[in-house]
């Protein structure tokens, strides 16, 4: 469980074909434990982020790639759901 709010490095940024983000935690844990959440949204989405995690770090990046590579709906849709979880 996410004990804090993470700096999260502004809000989503639509740049290079994708809707990216950056959030910054406490600690690897709490990170982790925001990558799991961030999955099982995913799941249910049927949308997969790619993303990085460095320590307490994590890096999304939202593309439609059967759309040409570009920023939908989806992704729009996706980055919401992400929102609401922090």
């Amino acid at each position: 469980m996410i004990h804090k709010q993470p700096n999260t490095n502004g809000m989503w940024q639509e740049k290079d074909n994708t809707l990216y983000r950056a959030f910054t935690f406490g600690d690897f844990s709490e990170a982790f434990a925001f990558m799991l959440r961030v999955a099982l949204l995913a799941e249910q989405h049927n949308h997969h982020p790619t993303w990085t995690n460095t320590w307490n770090k994590v890096e999304i990046w939202l593309t439609t790639h059967d759309a040409g590579n570009t920023v939908t709906e989806k992704d729009r849709k996706l980055a919401g759901a992400i929102d609401n979880i922090l």
